[in-house]
């Protein structure tokens, strides 16, 4: 496949829910993309999926037989998207195992599944979402840190299994995708000193993000990578 635009693709993006993921929808849908938004609540992403022209589906990462029952009713697809996280931050003294493992299953276990049931139904490639965190681990970040990282050896791992199907991943940095809205007032202050600290000087907005995706969906010649798209903030 050689191609250097989305236009005529179907595109799948499991958790997509994200800010990031609604960016991407709409760009891809914007080249002339079919999009298909899928979590676990579909009628949640449903006020999404009209805004930005996709459809939904229900896949929950957690639920392999959620991943099998759409795989048997899918037909081909180009790419398969993965941003889909959870939480299972703080002290390793006070994790609950069932975060830790609900961690792995949105991170790692979720998308090796992925792969097992769609895998022969792609004719492009899977893009797996990292993070930074993998490279900037922090206390109270362990799983985070340890989730990340395996994202990118798994990429690299699936893309020799899958080959020509390519595998990569893609690491952001700290994005105002509406996961800092939470910090109240105190979302400015965070961005600004998080801007300070990046080589770039900046923080990152979806909009770079889906570029950057876009970028390793059309590229043929690029599998088994990890992107940094973080301003450099895992060097700062």
């Amino acid at each position: 496949m050689d191609i250097t635009t989305l236009a005529g693709q179907d595109l799948l993006i499991v958790g997509g829910g994200s800010g990031i993921a609604r960016a991407l929808a709409a760009d891809a849908v914007a080249e002339g993309a079919t999009v298909t938004l899928a979590g676990r609540d579909p009628q949640r992403l449903a006020p999404v999926a009209a805004q930005v022209g996709a459809a939904t589906a229900r896949i929950d990462l957690t639920d392999e037989g959620s991943i099998a029952a759409f795989a048997a009713t899918s037909g081909p697809l180009d790419h398969v998207v993965s941003l889909a996280a959870a939480p299972a931050n703080g002290p390793v003294a006070e994790l609950d195992r069932d975060a830790v493992h609900t961690a792995f299953d949105a991170k790692v276990i979720g998308p090796l599944l992925l792969a097992k049931h769609l895998a022969p139904l792609v004719r492009g490639s899977f893009l797996l979402f990292s993070g930074v965190a993998a490279w900037r681990p922090a206390p109270g970040r362990s799983v985070m840190a340890t989730t990340n990282g395996a994202v990118a050896f798994l990429a690299q791992a699936l893309a020799v299994e899958l080959s020509p199907v390519r595998v990569n991943a893609l690491s952001p940095g700290i994005v105002d995708s509406g996961q800092w809205d939470r910090l109240g007032d105190g979302k400015d202050a965070f961005l600004s000193a998080t801007a300070a600290a990046n080589p770039a000087r900046r923080t990152g907005t979806p909009a770079q993000l889906s570029a950057a995706a876009r970028s390793l969906l059309t590229n043929p010649f690029v599998t088994g990578t990890t992107l940094h798209v973080d301003g450099g903030g895992r060097l700062a």
